[in-house]
């Protein structure tokens, strides 16, 4: 039976909701105990799943894009209820 969602997994929407409340893939994975390159591993599997990009990656620090402004406040409720 096909899951109703087919995201890689919950811990790539944990991982994009630090990402994005710091704006740091290296302070995300502070918060997560892992390494930035597992938290940047996770964001890539899951925009490859949505078929789009979340962040704009600069030399200090990541921002969101339009898409990902979205689907943070999206993950922010979700999370709170």
């Amino acid at each position: 039976m096909p899951r109703p969602y087919e995201f890689s997994s919950m811990t790539a929407l944990v991982c994009f909701d630090a990402a994005a409340r710091n704006a740091s893939f290296k302070k995300a994975a502070q918060e997560m105990n892992v390494t930035p390159a597992a938290i940047s591993h996770q964001i890539k599997a899951l925009e490859m799943d949505l078929k789009c990009s979340l962040f704009l990656r600069h030399h200090r620090g990541v921002e969101l894009t339009e898409k990902g402004a979205l689907l943070f406040v999206v993950i922010q409720r979700g999370f709170e209820t």
